[in-house]
């Protein structure tokens, strides 16, 4: 059974959630907090939930420094934002602050379930909105000491990584490289692998996270 946290300071919103969740197979929803303060306290009560959905705009602790605190505390607490903020400093804040997910609370129930089965087995949700976010906000300007510090890649690895935290297709990078498709699948690959990432938004996350690319 996947336990699972509501932080919000809405109770019609996390009771009609807890309905939801609790229907789903699997799923249980085992705490609900008005905000982080409450959240923490229970964390230190009680048992600590798999997945905690948290919102942003909450009295007490906002969910920015809530999120912080839980990934700091409880590494192993998947953190999925649930707001109606879409705008691109909220969502990339939050991604700092350590949500591996966000989603707006007018989401469709099905790619609220399809959240939560990813963030579960994968550890994240990588949505369209946040992936045209974080490719639109990314500053041309980069800085591959901190990734040379982290990982061995080639030379051609780091510009391709440059490139791929840019709105540029694959085929586009690999025209930008003067190499074919099959070369850019293989820099794509072995940087997933070097970085422990399974998709292009998970490369820009790790290039943001560590200095490599500004937003």
């Amino acid at each position: 059974m996947t336990k699972v946290a509501l932080v919000d300071d809405h109770q019609l919103i996390r009771n009609a959630l807890a309905e939801l969740i609790n229907k789903f197979e699997g799923y249980q929803v085992i705490h609900e907090a008005g905000n982080g303060v409450e959240f923490l306290s229970q964390l230190e009560a009680y048992e600590a939930p798999d997945i905690a959905l948290i919102d942003i705009n909450m009295p007490l602790m906002n969910g920015f420094d809530t999120a912080r605190k839980v990934a700091d505390t409880y590494p192993d607490v998947k953190i999925l934002a649930l707001s109606v903020e879409d705008d691109e400093e909220a969502i990339i804040k939050m991604l700092r602050s350590g949500a591996t997910g966000y989603l707006l609370k007018d989401t469709a129930t099905k790619e609220f379930k399809l959240a939560l089965d990813e963030i579960n087995h994968k550890g994240y949700y990588h949505s369209d909105l946040v992936a045209n976010t974080l490719l639109k906000s990314i500053k041309p300007e980069t800085n591959g000491k901190a990734v040379k510090a982290i990982i061995n890649y080639q030379a051609r690895e780091e510009e391709f990584l440059q490139l791929a935290c840019s709105e540029m297709t694959y085929k586009e990078i690999a025209d930008q490289m003067c190499v074919s498709p099959r070369t850019i699948d293989g820099y794509r690959e072995n940087l997933f692998m070097k970085l422990e990432v399974k998709s292009r938004v998970g490369l820009v996350l790790f290039a943001i996270k560590n200095g490599i690319v500004e937003v």
